[in-house]
This record gives C-alpha cells, sequence and structure tokens, in this order.
C-alpha cells in the first residue's frame, strides 16, 4: 500500500481503520495497549517510574509485528504518529464499548473505496 496524505485526523481515521482491517491486528493493539498500560500504572504506582516504558515498548512491540505478520503492511506510525496514537485511543475504546463490527465495516468501506483488499 503506497503512503497516504491526509489534511485532517477526520479524513486520517478510516485509512487508519483500514490499516487494522483484521480482527486480530485490532485485538493484539488492545492486548499490547492495555498490557503496557497497566504495567506502566502498577509502576507509578509503586514509584517506579521507568515502568512508563511498558506502555510504548509493549504497546508499539506487539502492534508492529501484527501489521507485518496479520495484515501485510506497515504501521500507519510510520506516516502519522501523532494521528497514530489518537487513532489508536479511538479504535480500543471503540472495541471496548463492542463495536469492534464497526471497525470492520470502515475498513472494509475504505478498502473498496480505495482499490485495496485485505491480506
Amino acid at each position: 500500500m503506497s503512503q497516504q496524505t491526509f489534511d485532517t485526523y477526520e479524513e486520517f481515521w478510516p485509512y487508519y481503520v483500514a490499516m487494522h482491517s483484521r480482527a486480530a491486528t485490532r485485538w493484539v493493539h488492545l492486548t499490547g495497549t492495555l498490557t503496557g498500560l497497566a504495567i506502566s500504572a502498577y509502576g507509578l504506582a509503586r514509584g517506579r517510574k521507568r515502568y512508563l516504558a511498558a506502555l510504548p515498548l509493549i504497546g508499539y512491540g506487539t502492534a508492529w509485528p501484527a501489521h507485518f505478520l496479520i495484515e501485510k503492511n506497515n504501521p500507519a506510525t510510520f506516516g502519522h504518529p501523532a494521528w497514530s496514537l489518537r487513532g489508536d485511543a479511538q479504535m480500543i475504546r471503540t472495541m471496548l464499548a463492542g463495536r469492534d463490527a464497526e471497525l470492520a465495516e470502515i475498513a472494509a468501506k475504505w478498502l473498496a473505496e480505495h482499490g485495496e483488499s485485505t491480506p
């Protein structure tokens, strides 16, 4: 997939979701992010600031391989780091609200409109 350009986050969001078209990728993101967040919170509660490194290390450390191995694409973070962080938070909130099927629909629509297919 070629690098995309966007003027607003609202334009970026469907692309971001499309780069997570497979449920397995989304669930790996959710698991890695929440695990990293839990370890970071534990560290802060114990006064161990070095545990804050768990969030990016575990979050990205699980998410990026999912892109390469499951989606067969590059993480959107590489081209759009700030919007990707916001997108990850929005995607995870959507999943925790029980609306993962909505994400699958957004992904399928974007991919169909842009002549792409899931791997």
